[in-house]
Formats: structure tokens, C-alpha cells, sequence
């Protein structure tokens, strides 16, 4: 009886343990989210509702996370007038303490979208991750003029979302699907 007991619980943990391993589902509603820009200023990811959002999370150590910065501040460039806006949210430790690395960040790779701080409890818990999962950076989350959130990074990255010929591709369709109501 006692084996059963034990094989029991065994089983509810590892069921709880894979739920709080699960993603966030996609398509989902975008959760509310305050980013903290390097000068203390508040944004509410909402205030972009109506656009077409990418949100980058990184590390502004990471080279990845560089590199594609510097693809999405092209595709800013190329596709805001239409109705898209990157954002990057950055959350390595580092930046927590010395906000004026995001600065540093957006000038050396020409950045030209806003970037932010929030912390990692946050991104995870906008992301859907556990803090027992191995993340790596860039992680992205698209969301539609609608505030659903349409495309996420795999937990351990998802190289086709840093590549300039698709995200092209990608964002035009959805900036094409559904134009904003005037």
C-alpha cells in the first residue's frame, strides 16, 4: 500500500512539474506588461495595441540577441510606416543594476526601437517559462493589431525568427491581415 502511495504522488508531481514546464499557448491573448525605460519612464506594452509588435527579450551581453536587434531596427525602418513596432525588453542581471548599458546596446547596433528593462521573474512569466527551464536568448513574441500574441520563440530558441527574410515575410503578412480600425 505504501508503494502505491508513494507511486502516486511521484505521478502528481511529475504531472504538476510538466504543466509548470509548459509554454504559454499561442494564439493567446498578450498579457499586460510595464517595461522600464533607461530613463525610469513606464511603458505599457498596450500602448502599441493597433500595430503589429515584436517584442525582443534579451540579454544586451548576448551576441544573438545583437545581431538580431540589429535585423528587427532594419525591418523598423522598413516596415513601421505600415503599422509594425519592435520593442526589446532586455533582462540580464546587469542591466537590472546599470540601465545605461541599454543605452550603450542601442547605439553600438543602431538600434532605433525603444528598449527596456523588466526583470526575469517577469519575462518568464509573460513567457509562460519556468524558472527550471533552460532558456536562451533572443526570445520573441509577436503580437497582432489585436493584442493576441501570433508567434513564440521555442524555449530554446527559434533561429528562423532572427533571420531578415522571413521575419520580412512574417510581418508583412501580418500587417497585411488585418489593417487598423480608423
Amino acid at each position: 500500500m505504501g508503494r502505491l502511495i508513494r507511486r502516486m504522488q511521484f505521478g502528481m508531481m511529475a504531472g504538476v512539474c510538466s504543466l509548470a514546464l509548459a509554454m504559454a499557448p499561442v494564439p493567446r491573448q498578450a498579457d499586460p506588461m510595464t517595461i522600464t525605460m533607461p530613463s525610469g519612464k513606464k511603458t505599457e506594452l498596450s500602448a502599441y495595441k493597433g500595430k503589429v509588435v515584436l517584442v525582443q527579450f534579451l540579454f544586451t551581453t548576448c551576441q544573438h540577441c545583437q545581431l538580431a536587434a540589429e535585423v528587427y531596427a532594419k525591418l523598423q525602418r522598413e516596415l513601421g510606416p505600415s503599422g509594425f513596432q519592435a520593442v526589446g525588453v532586455a533582462f540580464n542581471d546587469e542591466v537590472q543594476a546599470s540601465p545605461a548599458m541599454v543605452e550603450e546596446f542601442k547605439s553600438k547596433h543602431g538600434v532605433n526601437f525603444p528598449v527596456g528593462t523588466v526583470s526575469r521573474a517577469e519575462v518568464l512569466k509573460y513567457l509562460g517559462m519556468s524558472q527550471m527551464e533552460m532558456l536562451r536568448v533572443p526570445q520573441i513574441v509577436i503580437i497582432g493589431r489585436d493584442g493576441v500574441v501570433r508567434v513564440q520563440s521555442e524555449t530554446k530558441g527559434s533561429p528562423e525568427l532572427q533571420d531578415e527574410a522571413h521575419m520580412r515575410t512574417l510581418l508583412k503578412g501580418l500587417l497585411n491581415s488585418a489593417k487598423p480600425a480608423n
